[in-house]
């Protein structure tokens, strides 16, 4: 599997999150900030994933619940849950995540690949980071979010 990482020594700056009691990370390059939970306002027949929008200084952008996207039951927002705003595809997502746990930099040698796995989110993963005692699925924003997902939201990538 090529993740499209090179370079022996190099490192891989990533946003770590939970989602239920799980944690996955993206790199930080797609980050645009991260904010606190605040409600949505609701979109007739939005796709299943997508909660809302949110005015984001003038700009409105779907929320969508990253969770609901993996395949996973929809996440409960509360006053711990955070929205990543991200820059992927040409498109601006705010990711709704039970928290963020930590922004690292790990050696890019760390990033394991997937055993073989069936899934929503195995599509969506390029690897497995073993921190300490636990294990971060490293997502690809890329291939999670594409020309379809701008279709299917009137968004135009």
């Amino acid at each position: 599997m090529s993740t499209g990482y090179v370079g022996q020594g190099e490192t891989l700056e990533i946003i770590a999150f939970r989602l239920h009691e799980q944690e996955f990370c993206v790199k930080t390059t797609s980050i645009r900030e991260i904010r606190g939970w605040a409600p949505v306002t609701p979109i007739p027949h939005a796709p299943y994933e997508v909660i809302g929008v949110m005015n984001l200084r003038g700009t409105v952008i779907p929320i969508v619940d990253l969770a609901v996207k993996l395949g996973m039951a929809g996440t409960e927002a509360n006053v711990r849950s955070a929205i990543v705003v991200t820059d992927v595809n040409g498109m601006t997502i705010g990711l709704l995540v039970d928290g963020v746990s930590d922004i690292l930099t790990v050696p890019l040698d760390r990033l394991q690949p997937l055993p073989q796995a069936t899934g929503p989110s195995s599509a969506f993963s390029d690897g497995i980071i073993a921190q300490g005692q636990t294990m971060i699925c490293f997502l690809n924003l890329e291939r999670m979010f594409g020309d379809d997902d701008a279709a299917d939201w009137g968004m135009v990538a």
